[in-house]
Order: C-alpha cells, then structure tokens, then sequence
C-alpha cells in the first residue's frame, strides 16, 4: 500500500494566479483518492494575492487563510493538509516546506533574504528548500537559473510544466541526478485542473517533518511519473 500526496498546489486567497480555494482544493484531492496535501502559495515575492501593504502580522495571516480552510475541510474529509509555501527570486522559484506560521510571524525578515540566506535559515529551523521547475520555459523567466549547492531536493516532475513547457521535467531529472540531489513531483494545480501529479509514500506522513526527512534522505517515496504528466519521462 502507499499514500499518494499533493507537494505543490496554489489556492486563490494565497496566490493571486489561482481560482480555487482551499475547501476546494481539499474536496478535490479527497474525491481523487489522495491521501494529503502540501499547500504551496505563493510568497510576499512571488505572485501573492496577499495585500503587501498590509503590516506584517495582517500579512501572515492573509497569507495562511488558504491552508487554514483546506486543513479544516480536510479535517472533515479525513484527508492530511500540511503547510509550506513558494518564493520567487528573479528567475527562480523555491518551495520551504517544515515551517509554520508562527515561524514566519517571527521572522519579517524572511522577505529580504537571498536564496543562500533562506536555504541556510531554513536549515537551521529544521526546514527544507527544493527549486521548482527549474526549467520551465514563461513570459516572467529571463534565464534559466540553477542553485545546486543552495537547495535540498529539485522538483523533477511538474504536471504543470509538462502541459507548458514539453520537456522540461527530462532535464529536471538528468540534472537532478547530475548534482546527486533528491527529487520531488507535484502537480502545482492553480484550480481544478486534473493534472494530478505528485508523490507516493511507503508510510502515511504524520507531520509536515515526516516530509521533510523523506525527501532529505531521498527514500521512503517514489515520484508519480505517468505518461499524462510528461511524454518525455
């Protein structure tokens, strides 16, 4: 038996690009047979729908409204919703995960930090940082932007990218093996989409840091990597 879990979604009170709320999101994934979910809205510099004019605690809480409805509708659907984010730097996008909102109410400073920064914070807060898509082809991305010794994992299978950018989840794997780091799948789903990707676990996570051990050691899961999700792969 494994457990099938969502590593990269986006609901539409925490990212400006997505339509679908938590609740929804969470009905979604229960009625697809999903063990649990990562929320991953974007961050205070990435494509927010969190008002930046807003003081730093009003900010947060914002922020947080998304995974705080999917975590009460999963608590009625029997369905595991756990808690991380998305940061954009220039041409580059990270996923933290292992951190909570008291965590980033602490921490203001957050916002400022470069991605050699962050992946040092992170660390010593007991998180994780994985680069997304790394070879996503889109209007906002100038170059392509690599930080092998500034990460934890690489996002090898994005369902998304694989609609819009054919191909770019061969290169996350060969580059992923390159560097000898661990990969990660999601689907980053916006809205009702039916990408449907992600990861499959030998044993149900209990936490947030259940994920975040597995994904450091690099064992325990196996990606989703179906024909529907990237032809290359």
């Amino acid at each position: 038996m494994s457990y099938r879990y969502e590593t990269h979604l986006h609901t539409s009170q925490g990212s400006a690009c997505a339509t679908s709320t938590g609740a929804q999101q969470a009905r979604q994934y229960a009625e697809n047979w999903y063990t649990g979910i990562i929320l991953t809205d974007h961050f205070y510099n990435g494509n927010t729908a969190a008002d930046r004019n807003l003081p730093w605690p009003q900010w947060v809480e914002k922020f947080c409204a998304g995974y705080e409805q999917a975590r009460a509708e999963g608590e009625k659907l029997g369905l595991d919703v756990f808690f991380g984010w998305e940061e954009r730097f220039e041409n580059a996008e990270f996923l933290i995960y292992g951190l909570d909102k008291t965590w980033l109410l602490a921490h203001p400073e957050v916002i400022k930090w470069q991605p050699r920064e962050m992946y040092e914070q992170i660390h010593a807060a007991g998180g994780l940082m994985v680069q997304a898509h790394p070879f996503r082809r889109a209007w906002y991305i100038k170059e392509i932007q690599l930080f092998p010794n500034d990460v934890d994992a690489v996002e090898i299978v994005n369902a998304a990218n694989a609609v819009t950018s054919p191909g770019s989840n061969a290169q996350a794997i060969e580059y992923a093996a390159r560097h000898g780091l661990p990969g990660t799948g999601g689907s980053d789903a916006h809205r009702d989409e039916g990408y449907f990707g992600g990861m499959e676990f030998e044993n149900r996570l209990t936490d947030i840091q259940d994920y975040v051990r597995a994904v450091k050691a690099g064992k325990g899961y196996e990606v989703i990597q179906r024909e529907d999700v990237d032809g290359q792969v």
